[in-house]
């Protein structure tokens, strides 16, 4: 039987469990070394590296949220971006001035889950 108790042989694929996270945050740090825009052209591994710092400060990080790099999510014009999960919310153009309002966004998400 699956860890997410469903029954065997449910999906075409094999399950594991649902995210331990209430929030899994990811930053988008795909660099495209000049070819074009990419989020790495921005603050993106700032943003990434102090959306870390300011979850671990308020005691989220690991059981409730986690910050992830990642590839491209499709929206290099508009980077670096950031996107919550389960939430689908993205945030484009991010920069380091905004992460205390994507910080109180996910502190939101945790309360209401």
């Amino acid at each position: 039987m699956p860890i997410d108790g469903g029954e065997a042989g449910a999906y075409p694929f094999p399950m594991t469990k649902l995210s331990p996270y209430k929030v899994h945050g990811f930053v988008c740090t795909n660099d495209r070394n000049g070819e074009r825009r990419s989020c790495a052209d921005g603050d993106a591994v700032e943003v990434r590296a102090l959306l870390k710092k300011k979850i671990k400060e308020k005691g989220l990080w690991g059981d409730h949220v986690r910050i992830s790099s990642s590839g491209c999510l499709g929206l290099c014009s508009e980077g670096p971006n950031v996107v919550l999960y389960p939430s689908g919310r993205v945030f484009t153009e991010t920069t380091i001035n905004d992460v205390e309002r994507i910080v109180d966004e996910i502190v939101a998400i945790v309360e209401k889950r």
